[in-house]
């Protein structure tokens, strides 16, 4: 996403990378354009010296202490813009919309859906809610630049792009365990997991293929770092069921 608003965004500033692990804002930065991005030592020095501010954290709880550092930390955020890409429960998203409010900043919740590689590429369906005329300068960053597609939930309550998110991702955990399940029960009698993926192809291009193909290539285990930890698909997992049992529906 970095790579995209460096190469393809309309900006007038070099990027401000922040990462809690420096080295990893300074290895990203490698990988940039020369002269087209810095790293901020802190939050703070980060916040002070932007705009516009993206923000992706892995839990709610990351989320609402690094937004509770931006507004306890004597610099100013009126005027400026938050873009939250992170996957939290949308009570979580209200109350950051509610925080950076009470400080006179606009939020826009953003969280994207789609793979490391469809981030590089720029193929991201990016989800977007909140107050319109913030929504609307958000926008340039997505379609054509970090995304090919927006779902616009302009003046909508900001936790509607997560509700959307949590729901969306209980397809892709249950996409992902039907598959495994399917090549399993392919391997273990006899059927093969080639002849499975063949009919998986045919039948369901598009994600499940491509979930299928990582299955089978050794794409997964082959991998330094996972494409996505099991702690955070096990956080976003019981984000879906709080909502499930918060509304009174009986599973």
């Amino acid at each position: 996403m970095c790579k995209n608003l460096v190469e393809k965004g309309q900006r007038t500033h070099p990027l401000i990378i922040f990462n809690r692990t420096v080295q990893r804002a300074m290895d990203l930065q490698a990988t940039l354009p020369a002269n087209k991005s810095t790293v901020a030592g802190s939050i703070p020095a980060d916040v002070s010296g932007a705009d516009v501010i993206f923000t992706c954290l892995g839990d709610d709880a990351a989320m609402v202490e690094t937004v509770d550092t931006i507004c306890k930390s004597g610099t100013s955020i009126a005027n400026k813009l938050f873009v939250d890409c992170s996957t939290v429960h949308p009570d979580t998203t209200d109350q950051l919309a509610a925080m950076f409010s009470s400080h006179g900043a606009e939020f826009v919740a953003y969280p994207v859906f789609g793979a490391p590689a469809m981030a590089d590429t720029g193929q991201l369906v990016c989800v977007l809610a909140g107050p319109g005329p913030s929504v609307k300068k958000v926008l340039l960053f997505c379609k054509g630049v970090m995304g090919r597609a927006n779902i616009d939930y302009s003046d909508q309550p900001c936790g509607r792009a997560t509700l959307l998110k949590v729901i969306g991702n209980t397809f892709i955990l249950n996409m992902v365990e039907t598959l495994s399940e399917g090549h399993t029960i392919a391997e273990k009698f006899g059927l093969g997991n080639d002849n499975l993926h063949q009919v998986i192809g045919t039948m369901f291009p598009g994600p499940h293929t491509a979930y299928s193909g990582r299955m089978i290539g050794g794409n997964y285990y082959g991998r330094a770092e996972p494409l996505f930890r099991v702690d955070l698909e096990g956080k976003d997992a019981k984000h879906a069921i709080d909502l499930v049992k918060g509304s009174g529906i009986r599973g």
